[in-house]
């Protein structure tokens, strides 16, 4: 008779106490360690940032634009614990010293080789139950971005050089190059 391996299951406090330089994130109970990022990850993350920060500083808009590394801890949970590529949160109150307590209003995630299966599925449906409005899929080997609108319950698929529509904005786009 073969024993059964139990499972460990990790906590905030596990994250934090990580060395320094080093990023995981949690996803119930379990610790994904994160690559360093590419230049073209940081172009996009960078792109990103400007583009959606200029729109809602043009439009004196309430929401706050985070990328990583930026904490968010998506429920009470200490089990739940990532580090969007880019977060936009329009809620004040969820903003405070540690990061985002429950779930930003659009998170943009730019794929990399190692985090495809993370994006695509674990994320995706961690963000959705949390309660977060809009999620993008910036996937540059495939110069696609997947825009899952949570609010309106549908996903579209938009080519690099798109003008894609921002769910959570009226008359705002970006054109991913």
């Amino acid at each position: 008779m073969q024993a059964l391996r139990k499972e460990v299951e990790y906590t905030i406090e596990d994250i934090y106490a990580l060395p320094d330089g080093e990023r995981a994130e949690l996803i119930d109970g379990q610790i994904y360690y994160m690559a360093p990022p590419s230049t073209a990850h940081q172009r996009l993350v960078h792109f990103f940032d400007r583009e959606i920060g200029n729109y809602v500083r043009a439009k004196k808009g309430e929401c706050e634009v985070f990328p990583a590394p930026f904490a968010v801890f998506l429920s009470e949970s200490s089990k739940n614990y990532v580090e969007p590529d880019i977060s936009v949160i329009c809620d004040k109150n969820k903003i405070t010293e540690n990061g985002c307590q429950g779930a930003p209003d659009w998170i943009i995630e730019i794929v990399s080789p190692s985090s495809r299966r993370m994006d695509y599925y674990k994320k995706l449906l961690k963000y959705r139950t949390a309660g977060v409005r809009e999620y993008w899929v910036v996937d540059q080997d495939r110069n696609l971005v997947t825009v899952y609108n949570f609010e309106a319950d549908n996903m579209e698929e938009y080519l690099f050089g798109e003008a894609v529509p921002v769910g959570i904005y009226e008359e705002f786009s970006i054109t991913v190059q």
